[in-house]
């Protein structure tokens, strides 16, 4: 009869796919682990980053947000024009951001915002335009000022 063929073949199908996810699961996971951890920098490694002058820092959030405190050495480029800036030609991110433009092979390109989510956001939109070895504070401003007194 049919029902029975249609049961086992729908046992098949479930159990494969099943066993198909948790493969899936088993082998991709440490691998995004890797990933989030490779696209993360601490407030202490900021700091660090800060003391060498070794950073090109971007502070995404609003114009007023920034103003009401930032990290030393941020500059502001708020996330609604992220993308739009960092296709700006060199000379012209110089002349509006007074500071040189990033590259796309930079290791010290950081973002930050306010808790990490809008720089998560621009740590996104940077790297689908090249910028690989971008990264973001981990917790944003407020994990900095929690952890440096600022």
């Amino acid at each position: 009869s049919v029902v029975p063929c249609y049961q086992l073949w729908l046992n098949v199908v479930t159990t494969a796919s099943m066993l198909c996810s948790t493969v899936c699961i088993f082998l991709f996971t440490p691998f995004t682990h890797f990933f989030v951890e490779a696209s993360l920098v601490t407030p202490s490694q900021l700091k660090a980053m800060l003391s060498n002058r070794s950073v090109q820092l971007f502070d995404v959030r609003n114009p007023d947000e920034y103003q009401d405190g930032h990290i030393p050495q941020a500059i502001n480029l708020p996330l609604n024009i992220v993308e739009e800036s960092l296709k700006l030609p060199p000379e012209s991110f110089k002349q509006k951001f007074e500071v040189k433009a990033p590259g796309k092979d930079d290791d010290n390109i950081v973002f930050n915002c306010r808790t990490g989510v809008r720089s998560g956001e621009a740590l996104g939109i940077a790297r689908q335009m090249g910028f690989h070895r971008a990264r973001h504070l981990k917790g944003g401003y407020v994990a900095w000022v929690e952890q440096e007194g600022n």
